[in-house]
């Protein structure tokens, strides 16, 4: 049996479109995923970026599972740097309590990052010379390309104003691995203070949505996800070149848990697919200029248009930018992604594969997706 596939929606806002249109299309992609056969519907969390609509996870999934009946709905992921424990038990309790047995929470360090990006910066400064580039290879038909480093874009006076929009003022981010132990703790029994007293979440307390952690390399995420013993999913659609450390450090730190009994990991990936290889590549074609956008500092523009895409003239310092995400995207016709997948499946080990797709034309999205699950799932 083929191995589950799942969404990741960004609710991408299009070109020339709006928010209110881009959040009209993820509840329909999230009913025709739902008669495709897809397990899961995830949705992210993005601030500060014009061309992407899901800023607040818990919001959005409470329409999604409202205009479905059957398809698990979860977050992937939610920020934790940016939301103490309490709150994000209370809304993942309140949607379980609402849609109970279908909701994931998806947890993720995005809001620590920062500081360890700047620190980053300071130890390359002391060096005497730069490290060596790592080389691209290929592992057994799956590209590895050489790691992005966002060190300096995480650096700027943007994101700096973003880190600061996005707390309270004195506001510092516990470690990730504490953030996961007070979730842990505020979902069950809660958390016990001084003289016996005892703080529990209503909604939250008892709840029992599905709780993973993601990850982008073999650090803290993979690291927490293994040693409690919940499942993982890594990004080889973020961070292909550190897929493989990724799920090897969850593997290696699995501790058995009531929940799981065996490592368990999701890996997601971008994909692109029409009816025939040039049609797909005709749809696929802006995603290098929208990834440029990101990678350039001004956050993700509006997802363009091919003959926008056409119109751009590309630097080589341009392509480099973008070259690792733009050559591990899976584009063209049913049997050749489903190709891809498969030895994406066999070299990580995947249990299940989440699908991230964007094109401009919201009826191409649609249709990649069913595609997709027909030739995969049959």
């Amino acid at each position: 049996m083929p191995v589950p596939l799942s969404v990741l929606d960004l609710s991408p806002v299009l070109s020339g479109g709006d928010v209110p249109a881009a959040l009209r299309n993820s509840l329909d992609l999230a009913r025709q995923a739902e008669t495709f056969g897809y397990a899961r519907y995830w949705v992210a969390e993005h601030h500060f970026t014009e061309g992407v609509a899901s800023a607040q996870p818990a919001v959005l999934l409470a329409a999604i599972a409202a205009a479905t009946s059957t398809i698990r709905v979860g977050s992937g992921a939610v920020q934790t740097g940016h939301q103490t424990p309490l709150s994000v038990v209370e809304q993942f309790g309140m949607l379980d309590a609402l849609y109970p047995g279908r909701v994931d929470l998806g947890l993720g360090r995005s809001g620590q990052r920062r500081v360890e990006a700047l620190q980053q910066l300071a130890e390359e400064a002391q060096r005497p010379a730069p490290k060596p580039p790592v080389p691209a290879r290929v592992v057994d038909g799956l590209l590895i390309p050489s790691p992005f480093s966002f060190a300096h874009l995480v650096a700027s006076p943007r994101w700096a104003l973003y880190a600061r929009l996005l707390q309270q003022p004195g506001a510092q981010s516990p470690g990730f691995t504490e953030q996961v132990q007070e979730i842990e703790d505020l979902l069950g029994d809660g958390v016990r203070g001084d003289e016996g007293i005892v703080a529990r979440a209503v909604p939250g307390a008892g709840a029992r949505p599905e709780l993973w952690i993601l990850g982008s390399s073999g650090g803290e995420s993979a690291q927490v996800a293994g040693a409690r013993g919940l499942p993982f999913a890594a990004n080889y659609h973020v961070s292909p070149s550190a897929v493989l450390e990724a799920v090897e450090a969850y593997r290696a730190s699995f501790r058995r848990s009531a929940r799981l009994a065996r490592p368990w990991v999701m890996v997601s990936v971008d994909v692109v697919v029409a009816e025939d290889a040039d049609q797909a590549r005709h749809h696929a074609s802006p995603y290098g200029l929208w990834v440029r956008s990101i990678r350039a500092g001004g956050g993700a523009i509006p997802f363009p248009t091919p003959e926008q895409a056409a119109a751009h003239e590309w630097s080589e310092p341009d392509r480099a930018l973008v070259a690792d995400r733009v050559d591990t995207q899976f584009v063209g016709t049913p049997e050749q992604v489903a190709e891809q997948l498969a030895t994406l499946q066999r070299v990580t080990g995947a249990d299940e594969l989440l699908i991230t797709t964007i094109t401009h034309e919201h009826a191409a999205r649609v249709r990649s997706f069913e595609l997709l699950a027909k030739e995969w799932l049959g």
